[in-house]
């Protein structure tokens, strides 16, 4: 016998005193945690209709922009390119607002161990795949691979996020990304700025970026990204300054790239002379191509998500937390059932690897490549696998018995591997 429930709406404005309150508590809550702030659980209202397993789609929204080194003859004008790409991937990312100009809720739902989002974009470059996997719970890890077999693209990574608290929400992303050219048999070691939380105080939630991230190809031009914010007396917020140089000739860079990476930016070269402006408003986003629900395997996050996404866009957040217990309750079960088994959970597209050569090849004095502390572990993308699930897929071969849950509800049984 299931419990049915009522929807409870709430009304924005009735209730933004009462969403203040939880806040605030929340982020005293925060501020006195000791440890890993992932693993806490936020108010319902701030929760975004998503799981962080899609939050790789945002590399690859930009396809023609994804495939374009792979067109140009020049390794020095591969690399503006790469670094081009990169720093178009900031803006939907990061965003406080959505394209209506509505606020987004800015955290989005933890993935349990397991979880997959699988997607596709079709346009005039062909079709560009996505399959994304949730590796690992404790720590939270997630890896990815885009590509595009018709101009020998790939990108693969995992990202592995430690947010603490100190004056505000901090977000480091460990972990690295490598975008690999077939036709140059070239590589791109690529490391992410940390985020931290700006508007707490003011209740105004907004993410900022800052730091230092690094792009450094196989052909031997590095890429380095400072990231600042809007200061108490100058400074204007997203900003950023990028500079690329030839290996050993950090300072006589070759391009400067500088202005804010939610609008818009300029491309001078070595002398300051201007190159270009590029305006990331005009970038049109290809739209990603998904599996209807009904369609997609359990483990598939909107399938396994929907009815807490359901109740978050109804504003329902009693049916919020109801169903969100339903999953993480299931998925504690599971681990129990795999602990006094003697089991580990089987990753469906990624095999944990000791090293990973090419990122240590290039590394920038430990700054790229090199997992520390947090992240220990190396996930890479198992063709095999993948291979194996696409055959069975297309088949209708039923795999073995297998743990796994639905929606929250954890069951034994007979599954289509898909």
């Amino acid at each position: 016998m299931s419990l049915q429930l009522a929807p409870i709406a709430y009304d924005d404005k009735r209730d933004e005193q009462h969403h203040k309150s939880a806040w605030f508590q929340f982020i005293k809550s925060v501020a006195t945690f000791k440890g890993d702030l992932t693993s806490l659980t936020a108010p319902p209202f701030l929760l975004a209709p998503q799981s962080i397993v899609e939050y790789s789609t945002y590399w690859a929204e930009h396809p023609s922009l994804l495939v374009a080194p792979a067109k140009e003859k020049s390794a020095e004008k591969r690399a503006l390119k790469v670094l081009q790409w990169f720093l178009s991937t900031l803006k939907h990312q990061h965003a406080s607002k959505d394209e209506n100009g509505k606020r987004k809720k800015m955290k989005p739902l933890n993935p349990f161990l397991g979880e997959t989002f699988l997607g596709k974009w079709q346009d005039s470059v062909g079709t560009t795949n996505l399959v994304t996997e949730q590796v690992s719970h404790h720590p939270p890890a997630t890896a990815f691979k885009i590509w595009n077999d018709a101009h020998g693209v790939k990108l693969e990574g995992h990202v592995a996020p430690k947010a603490y608290f100190s004056s505000t929400i901090n977000i480091e992303r460990k972990g690295y990304s490598l975008l690999h050219l077939d036709k140059y048999n070239e590589d791109y070691c690529i490391t992410m700025p940390k985020v931290h939380v700006e508007g707490i105080v003011t209740f105004q939630i907004a993410p900022e970026l800052s730091g230092v991230s690094y792009i450094r190809s196989s052909s031997g031009y590095t890429s380095r990204i400072n990231y600042s914010s809007k200061g108490w007396v100058k400074g204007k917020s997203n900003s950023f300054a990028a500079i690329l140089y030839a290996d050993r000739s950090e300072k006589e860079p070759l391009y400067v790239l500088e202005g804010r990476w939610n609008d818009s930016y300029t491309i001078k070269d070595g002398k300051g002379k201007v190159l270009e402006t590029v305006d990331l408003a005009e970038l049109q986003r290809t739209p990603l191509l998904v599996a209807p629900i009904e369609h997609q395997h359990p483990l598939e996050s909107r399938r396994a998500w929907k009815y807490v996404v359901d109740a978050i866009n109804a504003n329902d957040f009693f049916a919020v937390g109801h169903e969100k217990s339903k999953i993480e309750n299931a998925q504690r079960a599971l681990r129990r059932q795999e602990k006094d088994a003697g089991e580990v959970w089987s990753r469906r597209y990624f095999t944990r690897a000791e090293r990973d050569p090419v990122a240590e090849r290039l590394s920038v004095m430990g700054k790229t490549g090199a997992a520390d502390g947090h992240d220990t572990m190396i996930w890479k993308f198992d063709d095999e696998k993948y291979k194996r699930i696409v055959e069975y897929k297309q088949s209708g071969i039923k795999s073995p018995t297998h743990s796994r849950f639905d929606s929250g509800i954890g069951v034994i049984e007979i599954e289509t591997v898909g």
